[in-house]
């Protein structure tokens, strides 16, 4: 009995520290994104609900209370809805963290085609030269830090950086426009602030910039400000459902982003399930240049 009371009084201390987290520090300081990071709000709606168990029935009206106004925050906040749009003569731009086991083979059957573009973070090497004798017509790229590249038209690769704060940074253009693949370290001991500020500050192009990739950083993180503030985030723009992309087609993290630069159009943003990774797949369509002229 002592340890049920014991576990319950834990329970909630724990809860209400990770609902303070959630809406005021957030990840502001190291220990409060360790906190921030491991308790998004469907979890927090779980461990409410789960605390009903330990709970008197003429109690339990406030929990489950709590756990509706919570799932309400969390929906408002992460679910988006826009209305479809015709995609056939846009630039059609994919992005996919492929689990470090799955090649651009599995990225296009998951796809469902051959993108223009397609952007691969963690990519499996394997039989990528049989890949790249399959679509002679098409240009490959592969790096030393498991970032893989796919484009219709030609591409030129113009740096290649692992920054100190941890970050892989692939500079890339094709279609007339910028591309940053982007890898943030999955470590927990490095602090996000100064890898999302190593991003912005290797961006050296202005205009027609796309960076995208895994931030493994929620939207929600204060650290995104100047993303914010400077691009427009694919999903939050023209989305349809939770924009969260991991874990494992589970709606609890949205870890990989694409932020597209003003100057450029997004017409629709589709998120695709898949069991071949732990990270949903992003499809976006973008304005074809040709098309705006």
């Amino acid at each position: 009995m002592k340890f049920r009371i014991y576990f319950k009084k834990s329970l909630q201390i724990f809860l209400c520290i990770a609902i303070i987290v959630q809406f005021t520090i957030k990840d502001f300081f190291y220990i409060s994104a360790l906190l921030f990071y491991a308790t998004p709000l469907p979890l927090i709606v779980l461990g409410v609900l789960f605390l009903l168990l330990f709970t008197k029935a003429s109690a339990r009206k406030y929990y489950v209370i709590l756990a509706v106004i919570i799932t309400v925050i969390w929906c408002n906040r992460s679910y988006t809805y826009s209305e479809d749009v015709d995609t056939s003569n846009s630039l059609e731009i994919v992005l996919w963290n492929a689990y470090r086991i799955r090649n651009f083979e599995d990225a296009f059957e998951v796809n469902g085609n051959l993108p223009d573009v397609l952007v691969l973070i963690e990519c499996d090497e394997h039989d990528y030269q049989k890949i790249i004798q399959k679509y002679p017509n098409y240009h490959f790229e592969l790096t030393e830090k498991k970032v893989g590249i796919f484009s219709k038209t030609p591409l030129k690769i113009h740096s290649k950086v692992k920054t100190k704060d941890h970050v892989v940074i692939v500079h890339f253009s094709t279609k007339n426009t910028h591309f940053y693949a982007i890898d943030v370290s999955s470590d927990l001991r490095h602090f996000r602030k100064p890898m999302l500020q190593s991003i912005i500050s290797e961006i050296k192009t202005e205009e027609k910039n796309i960076i995208l990739g895994d931030f493994n950083t929620p939207i929600e993180s204060l650290f995104f400000k100047n993303f914010k503030k400077n691009y427009q985030h694919a999903f939050t723009e023209k989305g349809n459902g939770f924009r969260e992309t991991w874990f494992w087609n589970l709606p609890l993290l949205s870890l990989d982003h694409i932020w597209v630069s003003k100057d450029l159009q997004i017409l629709k943003t589709e998120k695709i399930n898949t069991w071949k990774s732990d990270h949903s797949m992003l499809k976006m369509y973008l304005k074809n240049e040709v098309e705006k002229k």
